[in-house]
């Protein structure tokens, strides 16, 4: 529920932005191109049949993979969109 000077569905609206913002910069992120490897880059453990046809392009391993999305740090949720009445609260 909007308030103050805000029109009707502008609180729905800004919520609705950020969310596209965000799927907009996950579908940016780079994805694997080429072919798979037989091994993993970083630690050379070899990549599992069904992975590397699941994932072309592959190249990292299960674990390896999982720590280097561990390591992501996402964007902090600063919504950007703001009203001047939110932004006075």
């Amino acid at each position: 529920m909007a308030g103050g000077w805000a029109r009707d569905g502008a609180v729905s609206e800004q919520i609705e932005a950020s969310i596209s913002d965000e799927l907009k910069r996950m579908q940016a992120r780079q994805k694997p191109v080429g072919d798979s490897l037989t091994h993993c880059a970083d630690c050379e453990e070899e990549i599992p049949e069904k992975r590397r046809r699941a994932i072309p392009g592959v190249k990292l391993c299960i674990d390896c993979q999982q720590d280097r999305d561990a390591a992501f740090k996402p964007r902090a949720g600063v919504n950007r969109r703001g009203s001047k009445d939110s932004q006075l609260k």
